[in-house]
């Protein structure tokens, strides 16, 4: 499936059906008086969250939703039927803007959740409620109003608890298809991933995290170049980031300006995602030159106040102790988050951008 993360869909609420005008016209009543009924409202442009789905795909073939328009009043009181919602699924983490003025619409999360993006208009009413002493047969009804127009643009930001980050080859998608089910494309050459890919970790028997591989960063990625900073967004909703980087020396590169590199392209591309918690990884340990550089670049990353994790994601060594750590940070994160919105008082409390689900 095509991975499509941004779109855009021109939606259309149903009208209001107009209100009728008519007089009851029955043998020995013959001032029987207005009984017009009422028009319909139209249906609502409305966006579900289908947690199966994971991409925004479907909208690049059908860029206009409507809804249904309500019917027109009828004689004899008879009120117009309301138009039929339209209901479109979304995956989690949709958020829907005003293409217009940007403001926002929604932003869905949960499984099954429901906006209304969209606005029927209403039924116009019909000329039974315009009667007055001095005005007993009125020949006047109102029309329907308008639904709302919009052209909206979609957003998807993926729901993951932590998210991978580092340089084109670092290991990522070996250490995402090691701990889960995931299988992305693991290739020797840079920008093998193309398109974020999730995973489920089990790190206990009672805890389970979803981890995010986004593509790799390179400098100057938050000006557009390479390919990571199209999907920087997708880390927005982590609590977590696992740094990973190659301290093997094959790429030619400094492992300790790497990080700092990497560190400078998310506070430029975002703030927040330069303050969210970092466990630090050193990745390749099964080649000599990696194990040959870890201790003294681990007493690098040391001086720095850094916690240097080393691993070898191609054959599995320290995977199961890092995961383990990463899920304790998780699960501290979460029950410190939870804390923050829920305070003693009863107040609800933002909590801060790094803690913020």
């Amino acid at each position: 499936m095509k991975f499509i993360d941004e779109a855009e869909v021109h939606v259309r609420a149903g009208d209001g059906g107009r209100g009728c005008v008519s007089f009851l016209r029955e043998k020995y009543k013959p001032h029987g008086g207005p009984n017009g009924g009422d028009g319909g409202d139209g249906g609502d442009v409305v966006f579900e969250v289908n947690p199966g789905l994971t991409t925004l795909l479907d909208f690049k073939y059908q860029p206009l939703i409507k809804a249904g328009r309500g019917e027109h009043g009828r004689g004899k009181e008879q009120y117009g039927k309301r138009g039929e919602d339209r209901i479109v699924r979304v995956p989690p983490g949709t958020i829907v803007r005003d293409k217009q003025t940007g403001a926002l619409v929604a932003d869905l999360r949960e499984p099954h959740e429901r906006a209304i993006v969209a606005h029927g208009g209403r039924g116009g009413r019909g000329n039974m409620h315009f009667a007055t002493p001095t005005n007993q047969a009125p020949r006047h009804a109102q029309p329907g109003t308008p639904g709302d127009d919009l052209l909206l643009h979609l957003e998807l930001h993926l729901m993951a608890d932590v998210g991978i980050v580092g340089y084109p080859n670092a290991g990522k998608s070996t250490l995402i298809s090691t701990v889960s089910a995931a299988r992305p494309r693991i290739a020797d050459y840079p920008f093998t991933t193309l398109v974020p890919h999730l995973g489920v970790v089990r790190f206990d028997e009672e805890g389970s995290f979803v981890l995010a591989d986004i593509p790799g960063l390179i400098e100057g990625a938050h000006r557009g170049l390479g390919l990571g900073h199209r999907f920087l967004r997708h880390l927005s909703r982590t609590s977590l980031l696992i740094h990973l980087i190659d301290v093997s020396g094959l790429s030619g590169r400094d492992p300790f300006a790497d990080y700092a590199t990497i560190n400078h392209e998310l506070e430029a591309f975002d703030a927040t995602l330069a303050v969210k918690p970092q466990v630090v990884v050193a990745n390749k340990l099964d080649l000599a030159e990696a194990r040959d550089r870890f201790p003294e670049l681990r007493a690098r990353f040391m001086a720095s106040g850094i916690e240097l994790h080393g691993i070898s994601a191609a054959t599995g060594e320290g995977v199961a102790a890092l995961m383990r750590e990463v899920g304790r940070c998780w699960r501290a994160l979460r029950a410190a988050a939870t804390a923050t919105l829920s305070p003693a008082d009863g107040e609800v409390v933002d909590p801060p951008p790094h803690l913020r689900p």
